[in-house]
């Protein structure tokens, strides 16, 4: 059975990148890895790792993504959770097979070029999440 493996980032929604890097970075202290424009989720993405973690901070570069669509109905905050897993496509089949919503049937491409699959909060209780592989794990 495919596993998750660890927490690989908790996302921040943001307004203004610039001006949220002055606590997370300044206030914070933690480093900026790297800033990122991820087309297709049409966002802008900063990581600063946290020990094993990272915060990401997005920010939407337009008016009508589900991300801008978010910051309008509930403001800045905590937008998801992602999870690391070792096989993407069998863990999000394993998902669909107990009924689980999926916003992502079919993986998408998310910063660093990485897999990535949400799942709706609706089976989630309230949380969306992501699942998150790296393009260096095995496709599964």
């Amino acid at each position: 059975m495919p596993t998750a493996t660890r927490i690989n980032h908790v996302a921040i929604a943001v307004t203004d990148l610039d001006g949220s890097l002055e606590f997370w970075r300044d206030g914070m202290g933690l480093h900026v890895q790297h800033v990122e424009e991820v087309a297709e989720q049409r966002a802008v993405v900063a990581f600063l790792p946290v020990g094993e973690s990272e915060v990401e901070l997005v920010r939407p570069t337009t008016e009508d993504s589900g991300l801008a669509k978010f910051l309008q109905k509930r403001g800045p905050g905590i937008h998801h959770l992602c999870f690391e897993v070792d096989d993407l496509t069998g863990f999000v089949a394993h998902l669909q097979g107990l009924g689980v919503r999926m916003i992502n049937p079919e993986p998408a491409v998310g910063a660093g070029g990485a897999r990535i699959a949400f799942i709706h909060p609706e089976s989630t209780q309230g949380v969306l999440v992501e699942l998150y592989q790296s393009r260096a794990a095995p496709a599964g």
